[in-house]
């Protein structure tokens, strides 16, 4: 009985030394506060997202956070669909244009009173 209470009370003092060892010994009062990783480039309020800030949009890590792989793919495809949308919207204001030209220059070649054709 007098030698299990002794290795008890080695393997509390072991177990005690190498915690303290791992946390410092305490001598340097306890760890200071860490502030919380933020998102550093947040979407811009002003404009409107392009694929550019979707590439430098990057999320901080955390202990239990998320699959890095995923958000990637997630950020990638988001990134592809803005630069889809933004050249179909090209394209359209492109054609909207076009289609304008064409009606001012069939305007100024009609006549402007029915008279006018005889």
């Amino acid at each position: 009985m007098v030698m299990f209470l002794f290795l008890v009370i080695a393997l509390a003092v072991v177990v005690a030394a190498v915690t303290l060892a791992v946390v410092g010994g305490g001598g340097s009062g306890p760890l200071p506060e860490a502030a919380p990783e933020r998102l550093q480039d947040p979407l811009p309020p002003d404009r409107p997202v392009n694929r550019a800030d979707v590439d430098a949009l990057r999320f901080p890590l955390a202990p239990r956070g998320y699959r890095m792989a995923d958000v990637d793919d997630a950020l990638g495809r988001l990134g592809a669909e803005l630069a889809e949308r933004d050249a179909r919207i090209a394209d359209l204001e492109s054609a909207l244009a076009g289609a304008r030209a064409a009606a001012a220059h069939v305007h100024l070649e009609k006549p402007e009173h029915p008279e006018d054709r005889r």
